[in-house]
């Protein structure tokens, strides 16, 4: 590994964390378009990294930091859901792997692009 690929990578988890911690997204939502553009990835290699890095909890301490600091007048949010969503996921993701290994680059890669502008417009346009 040369310096420019270890300051990617950096780069990309950095980027990932902090906006993760910060707005909850999704690591994947950060991580698979610069793998894509830093690293020469195919969409395939980016997601199969991105569900790399989210297998191990990187995500605990943010998550800890929410539970312990929650929003006057608000509860802190439900370790139980969290657990079921968790185990759902490992669930669900073994599913939408099945399937997107099986997909044209192209394909994914529209399919990745058109759930990111979705989510974007309803965030957008329809949120209070």
């Amino acid at each position: 590994m040369n310096l420019t690929l270890i300051l990617s990578l950096i780069t990309i988890g950095l980027l990932a964390g902090i906006l993760s911690g910060f707005m909850g997204v999704g690591g994947g939502v950060v991580m698979v378009p610069l793998a894509v553009l830093l690293l020469g990835y195919s969409q395939h290699q980016a997601q199969g990294l991105s569900l790399a890095v989210l297998a191990v909890p990187v995500t605990f301490l943010a998550a800890y930091t929410y539970y312990v600091n929650p929003i006057e007048g608000q509860e802190p949010f439900s370790w139980k859901f969290g657990i079921i969503i968790a185990l759902s996921f490992v669930v669900g993701g073994l599913i939408g792997s099945k399937f997107a290994v099986a997909i044209p680059q192209n394909v994914l890669k529209k399919s990745f692009a058109v759930i990111l502008m979705v989510a974007a417009v309803k965030m957008f346009f329809f949120s209070k």
